[in-house]
């Protein structure tokens, strides 16, 4: 026998009642986490300030403690690569601070998703459907009216990261947070030659070819007048401050370091995930094309010399 169409409503309004008390209850632990965090006093790193709420990793709590002493232009930010924006970089300076931002991803659903969730009227929040790439991003920022300064930019899109930034003219962020792929190493500024339709699910079967390494970003960052500050600790994202605006964390920075990564999200030709780890992802991927953007010159993965540094290699093993 079927459920009767009213049991079925009782059921789903209590299921979002119970996702609303989650989210709240999550909220408020977040916004408890990052009072306690040190203010004005010398960490080790980036990874000592981590904490998440809505980030995947640990970016929640690095970017509250980045926004609590960096002194931002404005309180905006750009997001894109967000899916439907429950799991994202941003969603704790909207919630947390009340921030104003635009969020941009590929689907449509995903972005309807958002605007029609509380977010978008409980807060300034724009939702653009829009597959990112450099073509197209600087009129996106513009007719989304997020040009010139910004709070903070994160950029990721599993593919072409590295090249957006690059492209990115129509905004001027404080503060930038750039997905990396750790699998290229730390050692070699090396990228993931550009495409603008590259797809991370189709450019190879195990989902780890692509973006570019830390090295590449901390080169480009220093081109675009940028300062690294490091890279949280599962090693995904790295933080960067606009060099004049420096001064105010790199003081209470006792290293600007990156870390690599040991997940493990590696697919088989069938697409089930294998699990394959350390130094067994980079030799999934060995033969595939990269680029170093310092020569120009392209090769093949498995001809760059020594892409891992000592400390990464020890830490991954």
């Amino acid at each position: 026998m079927s459920p009767s169409p009213r049991r079925w409503l009782r059921v789903l309004v209590e299921r979002l009642s119970a996702k609303s008390s989650a989210e709240r209850a999550l909220l408020l632990q977040g916004v408890t986490t990052a009072r306690a965090l040190p203010k004005g006093e010398v960490i080790n790193d980036l990874s000592a300030v981590e904490f998440r709420v809505f980030s995947q990793w640990g970016e929640d709590g690095i970017i509250e403690w980045l926004v609590a002493h960096v002194p931002v232009p404005n309180t905006r930010f750009v997001e894109f690569g967000v899916e439907d924006f429950t799991e994202a970089n941003c969603r704790f300076l909207l919630e947390h601070r009340n921030w104003k931002g635009l969020v941009m991803d590929g689907s449509e659903r995903n972005m309807d998703a958002v605007k029609s969730s509380r977010l978008s009227w409980m807060y300034d929040l724009t939702a653009k459907t829009a597959f990112v790439n450099a073509e197209n991003i600087n009129a996106l920022i513009e007719e989304g009216g997020f040009a010139g300064p910004l709070g903070l930019l994160s950029i990721d899109i599993d593919g072409n990261d590295y090249w957006v930034w690059e492209a990115i003219s129509a905004a001027e962020p404080a503060i930038v947070v750039c997905e990396y792929n750790p699998i290229l190493g730390d050692t070699r500024p090396i990228v993931v030659p550009y495409d603008p339709d590259f797809r991370r699910d189709k450019s190879h079967y195990s989902h780890l070819y692509f973006g570019c390494s830390v090295a590449a970003l901390r080169q480009l960052a220093a081109e675009k007048g940028y300062t690294f500050l490091g890279t949280n600790a599962n090693g995904i994202n790295a933080f960067f401050v606009k060099n004049e605006l420096a001064g105010s964390v790199l003081p209470l920075l006792k290293a600007q370091k990156a870390f690599p990564s040991r997940h493990r999200d590696s697919r088989d030709r069938d697409g089930s995930l294998s699990y394959a780890g350390g130094r067994d992802r980079f030799r999934l991927i060995q033969d595939m094309p990269v680029m170093d953007v310092e020569t120009g010159e392209t090769l093949l993965l498995r001809d760059i010399e020594a892409p891992y540094s000592e400390a990464w290699l020890k830490a991954m093993d």
